[in-house]
């Protein structure tokens, strides 16, 4: 192998920092300053009707426990391998979100998380990773669904026949999906993915499934306060069931996490336009909650990219 010299891979290292830096910083500027559905007069005068120093508080609260559940997640996870501090989840958490914000469905985030790892525990991160971004998007599926039911029961938006379909071709996806379990692609098998996964003992897997939980509600719930914020007037259930069905929709849209707030956006603008909601202000909701539980996380994740160091042979060894 090349060897690198110790100063060179320190300007490497210092170079990647200021790219990601300067790269979260370039995409969140660009998305708010250049997005022309943005009506800020309007914003400030119903900000200044409706503002309650308690309200924002609350609604802050809201972010912080949402980001705060999936750092619990993850220090829970990384048990299967040795036990981390609440500090450092928070590094890890924050640091991988940031170095993930501009990779397509935060794939960077992966690889975030294992450089605070000894490289013989790569793929063990990766796959915890994979376990804890998988049960959220399974409690999003299985909410949205419900969701989606309960939203065209109300508003017809498909037929009966077409819901009949849907679930009879998902029927037919598990199906094949179980039947094809033991074959083997490259060393790898949905046979063999289910045997990792119930290598971790049990009760990981129940907190982890209980955090998921949590947080899914408190970001539903504070999409949920926003629009009652904004003077939106509608049923609990309906609302509820109408932001389960847009986080179900979005979520199984390939996006850039930079871009998160305008495929959620998108997708609720057309759900809401059904509630008779006003474009601007899901567009604003919308923004808002990129905004609360995206953009905040990584500006405080930049804190702990700049102030990455490579782990070395040494240190993995103390973290075991």
């Amino acid at each position: 192998m090349i060897s690198i010299p110790h100063k060179t891979k320190q300007f490497l290292v210092l170079l990647i920092k200021l790219l990601i830096v300067g790269g979260a910083f370039y995409f969140i500027y660009n998305q708010v300053a250049n997005n022309d559905k943005l009506d800020w007069q309007k914003f400030i005068v119903l900000f200044q009707k409706n503002q309650s120093i308690g309200g924002i508080a609350f609604i802050l609260l809201l972010s912080v426990l949402n980001r705060f559940f999936e750092i619990l997640k993850w220090q829970n996870l990384v048990k299967f391998i040795h036990k981390i501090s609440l500090g450092k989840a928070t590094k890890q958490v924050l640091g991988a979100l940031t170095a993930g914000i501009f990779t397509p469905n935060g794939v960077g985030e992966y690889a975030g998380k294992a450089l605070f790892f000894d490289k013989s525990n790569t793929k063990k991160v990766i796959f915890l990773n994979l376990i804890c971004n998988g049960i959220q998007m399974i409690l999003t599926v299985i909410f949205g669904i419900f969701g989606l039911l309960y939203f065209n029961a109300q508003y017809n938006v498909i037929t009966t026949k077409t819901v009949m379909l849907l679930f009879g071709m998902l029927l037919l996806l598990f199906i094949i999906l179980f039947s094809i379990k033991k074959i083997t692609i490259k060393g790898y098998s949905i046979e063999k993915l289910i045997h990792k996964i119930n290598e971790i003992p049990k009760s990981i897997h129940q907190k982890n499934i209980f955090l998921g939980i949590c947080r899914y509600l408190v970001f539903s719930h504070q999409y949920y306060f926003l629009f009652l914020a904004f003077d939106v007037d509608l049923p609990y259930f309906t609302l509820i069931a109408t932001i389960s069905s847009v986080y179900f929709l979005a979520s199984s849209l390939p996006t850039f996490q930079f871009l998160d707030f305008a495929v959620k956006g998108s997708v609720a603008v057309y759900f809401f336009g059904i509630l008779g909601v006003n474009e601007w202000i899901v567009i604003f909701i919308s923004t808002l909650m990129w905004f609360l539980n995206v953009v905040l996380p990584v500006i405080i994740g930049i804190y702990y990219v700049l102030n990455f160091k490579i782990l070395s042979k040494v240190e993995g060894d103390k973290t075991q």
